[in-house]
């Protein structure tokens, strides 16, 4: 076959579209594969290896990496997650190979999870209680450290509980002195209100008062037990077991209990929230952000994108004005998204909800409510930013409605607007749920955008909470793809936090699986009761 002839029947174009689709599926399932098995063994108890160097140096950690090393040809070097970050100033150190002279995985050595200053390698002394002491050598010791832990957490979740409620008390007075303090810049007569406010302030402190004695002797047992630890040097350290969450001999563990505590660490991860500057704990706040905001954004583009795809193709005519918007969208398209992002700031924080503080919150100004970023105002954002999409694959969705089913209708009677409410949508329903798709996709990875319209690092009150009105629209929030951003380029310790960013992006990828998967669901039941319906 000649060359000419091997082009003009498509053979070329057939191989490379099939060249190009394999190496797009190349490259994703690579991508996922470095993902899933970066973050899926971070959580995996590894095992503590001790190393005595040539010059009597002791260390203790996880190895957590091995490279060539360029100061000895053919030689390797190791890297040592040694942590105790208080006292050896770094959370990592490399060890030259042929530096060690032993190595062993000594069972006594224990990994503890700390609140603060991250983890800490030792061997365990003994549990200093209120009362009593109990040596690491004894056989219950264990057992006392775990009782302590725990007991420990509750009081911290009984704390947090409490705060809870503080804030809530102390609620109305914000609200009033808030007022009071806008009503004092203006000038106006502050009398009433600062009576409201007294009384306002006397009923939560009446409100407060066994709250704070409860707080108080909470702090108190907080206070009591430390474990002291010695480490690979033998220099030995009492750690509050109020700072502890979690302590774990890796190298005495059995595989089950590997697997509880690697399911353990997990549940931490996805349920807990965030600490150490997000580089440890949890991502629970950002991934109900995230979902928050997708849930809003698809509320506000779908019905704004259908309505504009049905007047486009069933009510406009083709003259300038359709044009326009047709050429609108186009560009849309392809503006970059830090582009919304600006005009989101401009238009809906502070034009919108500027606007919304001086009509309705007047006497809380200058503190603006709806005058700042927040999630209403980053879902709307990104709604402007998907709207394109949704258009386009609703258009196409109404499109592939057969002309005849119209004609049917209206033959039989029904008006333009049955016609379209009861034939043409149900029909056009799968291309609409396949823009929606599409838009989630684009939503839920988004970044540029919400950094300038209500996102930030940490968010200290969900947006959906039980204090009325339950769904707070104009508080900040966290969100998984700012998560990464911050975590892998803004964090104090790169090094320490990079496995935690690839098991967040494990986490926002399968969130957005998802997410898809579920509207693919729903478009799949549609086609397969339309086509009940056809038969």
């Amino acid at each position: 076959m000649s060359v000419r002839r091997f082009l003009a029947v498509g053979t070329a174009q057939r191989w490379l579209t099939a060249a190009a689709l394999l190496l797009a599926l190349a490259m994703i399932v690579g991508l996922v594969t470095v993902v899933v098995r970066v973050a899926a063994g971070f959580f995996w108890p590894h095992p503590l290896v001790e190393l005595v160097l040539a010059d009597g140096t002791r260390l203790l950690g996880e190895e957590s990496g091995r490279d060539v090393d360029p100061a000895v040809a053919g030689a390797t070097r190791v890297r040592i997650k040694v942590g105790n970050r208080e006292l050896s100033g770094a959370d990592f150190v490399w060890v030259r190979e042929v530096e060690v002279k032993e190595r062993s995985e000594p069972r006594d050595a224990w990994l503890l999870e700390r609140r603060e200053y991250g983890t800490f390698y030792g061997t365990p002394r003994r549990l200093e209680g209120p009362r009593s002491a109990v040596d690491a050598t004894a056989p219950g010791f264990a057992a006392a450290l775990a009782k302590a832990i725990d007991e420990a957490a509750g009081r911290f979740d009984e704390e947090r509980a409490l705060l809870a409620r503080a804030d809530r008390l102390h609620a109305p007075v914000a609200r009033l002195q808030a007022r009071f303090n806008a009503a004092t810049v203006a000038g106006r007569d502050t009398t009433a209100l600062k009576a409201e406010l007294d009384a306002a302030r006397a009923r939560e402190q009446e409100a407060l008062a066994p709250l704070l004695e409860r707080l108080a002797g909470l702090r108190a047992a907080l206070a009591e037990g430390a474990l002291v630890i010695a480490t690979a040097g033998g220099e030995e350290k009492a750690i509050p077991v109020s700072g502890i969450v979690r302590a774990v001999a890796p190298n005495g563990l059995s595989t089950p209990a590997k697997l509880a505590v690697y399911l353990a660490r997990w549940w931490e991860f996805l349920a807990g929230a965030p600490r150490e500057s997000n580089t440890e704990g949890g991502i629970f706040p950002a991934i109900f952000g995230t979902a928050l905001m997708v849930l809003l954004m698809t509320v506000a583009v779908v019905p704004l994108g259908v309505v504009t795809a049905v007047y486009l193709n069933e009510y406009a005519r083709d003259n300038a004005f359709t044009a326009a918007v047709r050429l609108a969208l186009a560009n849309l398209a392809g503006v970059p998204s830090i582009v919304f992002g600006a005009f989101g700031l401009a238009f809906f924080v502070y034009t919108v909800g500027g606007g919304i503080d001086r009509l309705f919150f007047a006497d809380t100004l200058p503190t603006p409510t709806f005058g700042t970023g927040g999630i209403l105002w980053a879902s709307l954002t990104l709604a402007l930013l998907t709207v394109p999409v949704v258009v386009v694959a609703t258009e196409e969705g109404l499109q592939s409605v057969p002309q005849a089913v119209r004609d049917g209708a209206r033959a039989l009677g029904a008006t333009r607007w049955q016609t379209l409410r009861r034939v043409v949508l149900p029909y056009a329903a799968p291309g609409i749920l396949t823009g929606a798709i599409l838009a989630v996709a684009r939503g839920a990875g988004e970044v540029a955008p919400l950094m300038l319209t209500g996102v930030v690092k940490l968010a200290p009150s969900l947006a959906l909470d039980g204090t009325a009105p339950f769904l707070h629209l104009d508080r900040k929030f966290m969100h998984l793809g700012f998560h990464i951003y911050d975590v892998g380029f803004q964090s104090p310790n790169v090094e320490a936090a990079k496995p935690m960013v690839y098991a967040t992006v494990l986490v926002l990828l399968v969130l957005v699986v998802l997410l898809n998967v579920t509207a693919i669901v729903l478009r799949t039941r549609l086609r397969r009761r339309l086509k009940r319906a056809v038969v």
